[in-house]
């Protein structure tokens, strides 16, 4: 990893009201990669999809080029959607295993994100916080479709249904990417919905901005606790330090 160097925490916790959790993550400041996978609700061992995903991203190999790290991505969470699939079919009955999954990269001055689900990614820079994915949901093609507002989509009845995660839907897989430039000092979070249906946006940025010292996965999976997160939550931040 040339010209940057990160520091990076992860933390997840089950919540307040839920015994299992189907959240898992990569936190790989050596390689430029992390990741958070949260299994499908309503579907079959959310908890082995999220891992399957979590361990496909712990194989790839440290210091590859930017390209070759890119698509390694997409060829293991490919492969993973297709052995997922390939292992609910042979259920009986059949069923549906599958994960979300927002992963970032860096390599070089340059960032990349892509993501299937309802998981994100943000980007806090000069004290703003930017959100960088759009989430593959129901209630988000309801905005778009201009149906219901972005307000009422925090408290829509059907905000847990998903429109694509790794394992479910069409083959191949299709994942959303975003690309940008990385500066000293930005901070990026990537989080499971457990976190982003607790806590406002405001709230996420301060905490995330918060001064050395407890990391920052640490205050904001405390403050989602603290509100009762019904679901599990998992947190992972990402601070570029300047010149490695």
């Amino acid at each position: 990893m040339a010209g940057l160097a990160f520091r990076s925490f992860a933390l997840t916790h089950p919540g307040t009201r839920r015994r299992l959790n189907e959240d898992s993550y990569v936190d790989r400041a050596e390689a430029g990669l992390w990741a958070v996978a949260d299994g499908v609700g309503g579907a079959d061992a959310g908890e082995v999809a999220s891992a399957s995903v979590s361990a496909a991203l712990a194989a790839i190999p440290a210091g590859l080029p930017g390209e070759q790290m890119l698509a390694e991505l997409r060829q293991r969470l490919q492969a993973v959607h297709g052995e997922l699939q390939t292992m609910a079919a042979a259920r009986n009955p059949p069923g549906t295993i599958a994960s979300t999954a927002v992963v970032l990269m860096a390599a070089g001055m340059y960032f990349a994100c892509l993501w299937a689900g309802d998981s994100r990614a943000y980007l806090l820079r000069d004290g703003v916080l930017r959100r960088l994915t759009r989430d593959h949901s129901l209630v988000q093609a309801l905005v778009d479709a201009g149906t219901i507002t972005e307000a009422e989509a925090e408290h829509h009845p059907r905000a847990n249904v998903i429109t694509r995660a790794v394992g479910a839907g069409e083959t191949p897989l299709e994942l959303d990417k975003i690309t940008g430039t990385l500066q000293p000092n930005d901070r990026f979070l990537l989080c499971s919905d457990g976190l982003t249906k607790t806590l406002n946006e405001a709230e996420l940025a301060a905490l995330l901005g918060a001064p050395d010292g407890v990391p920052p996965p640490e205050l904001l999976v405390q403050a989602a606790l603290a509100r009762e997160a019904s679901d599990n939550v998992t947190a992972v931040t990402v601070e570029v330090r300047g010149v490695g």
